[in-house]
C-alpha cells in the first residue's frame, strides 16, 4: 500500500463580532479558541496508521472536521481534491461552518513512498 499524507494548515481566523452581538447568546464569544493560524496538522494513511479514521485522535474540532472531512479522504486515498478549481489539483481551501468566527483551512496532498 502506498503512504499516503495530508496536510492542513490553519490559514486564517476570522470573526463577525457585529454577528456575534447580534445572534450569539454569549455576544463576547471572540474568535475560535481552538485553532492557531500557521497551526499544522499531518495525517498519514498506510498499513500501519490512519489518521482519517481517528480524527487525529481528538487533537480536532469535529465540527470543523466534518466540513473538511470528504478533501482530506480524497487527499489520503491519492485522488484530486479540486482538480479545475484550483491552480493545484493537490491544494484545496475550506473553512469550518461557524458563521461567526470561521477558521480557514489549507488542505495539501502529499505524495509520498512506497511502503515496503
Amino acid at each position: 500500500m502506498k503512504k499516503r499524507q495530508c496536510k492542513i494548515t490553519v490559514l486564517r481566523k476570522e470573526l463577525y463580532p457585529d454577528l456575534q452581538r447580534q445572534y450569539l447568546a454569549d455576544p463576547e464569544s471572540g474568535p475560535c479558541p481552538i485553532f492557531e493560524v500557521g497551526q499544522e496538522f499531518l495525517l498519514e494513511r498506510s498499513d500501519a496508521r490512519d489518521d482519517f479514521w481517528h480524527m487525529l485522535d481528538g487533537k480536532f474540532c469535529s465540527e470543523a472536521w466534518d466540513c473538511i472531512s470528504r478533501y482530506v479522504y480524497t487527499a489520503l486515498q491519492g485522488g484530486s481534491i479540486m482538480d479545475g478549481w484550483t491552480k493545484d489539483e493537490k491544494v484545496m481551501i475550506a473553512c469550518c461552518n461557524d458563521g461567526t468566527r470561521p477558521v480557514i483551512f489549507k488542505i495539501e496532498r502529499l505524495d509520498g513512498e512506497e511502503q515496503k
